[in-house]
């Protein structure tokens, strides 16, 4: 990835599960941390539309022709809402990568899916489609994954657009700007 590349982060804000939706935040960032704007859209908590609204907001953003990657926080965005990110990439034609601080359980996961819900083995499926990589940082390490970028770009990716701790920038501010939206103020690590 070059150097001032565009990166948009993407992350959920707070939500109850008994809420019906969760606001969602974009930030696009020239890497490392130069902020260049923001875009927001809606998911159903729980719901499956999340790859469908995020192609949406990025299709229509006139961030999307510069975009070198889009850098989700983890595979899911308001509790089990999980972004296909093999078809979130066919519709926006730019790689997309989740990240994570700690390694998901995925066979807790599966039991909570299996409880939850009746299409249990489609969202279980999109998330064991791409094996997660430990990427080493100066802190703790992360998980990532990525579709349209090989391992050695996305490790390379990540470590540019970390500025301090170990989380990218554009992910740590996207958390913080939810945040933000829906609790009034940010607070707290991303």
């Amino acid at each position: 990835m070059k150097a001032q590349a565009r990166v948009l982060g993407v992350d959920d804000g707070p939500f109850a599960f008994t809420d019906e939706h969760v606001t969602v935040v974009g930030v696009v960032v020239r890497a490392p941390s130069y902020v260049e704007g923001v875009l927001t859209t809606r998911v159903r908590v729980d719901g499956t539309d999340a790859t469908e609204a995020l192609a949406t907001a990025i299709g229509r953003s006139r961030y999307r022709e510069g975009l070198a990657l889009v850098l989700l926080d983890g595979a899911a965005l308001g509790g089990f809402n999980v972004v296909d990110i093999d078809a979130l990439h066919e519709a926006i034609r730019v790689p997309v990568a989740t990240v994570t601080r700690e390694e998901p359980d995925l066979q807790a996961m599966e039991l909570v899916l299996r409880w939850k819900f009746a299409d249990w083995e489609a969202r279980l499926a999109i998330l064991h489609r791409h094996p997660l990589m430990k990427v080493e940082t100066a802190h703790k390490p992360l998980y990532a994954t990525a579709v349209g970028l090989e391992p050695a770009a996305l490790r390379e990716a990540i470590r540019m657009c970390t500025v301090r701790g170990a989380l990218p920038e554009p992910v740590r501010i996207a958390h913080l700007v939810a945040t933000a939206i829906v609790k009034g103020e940010s607070k707290g690590n991303a």
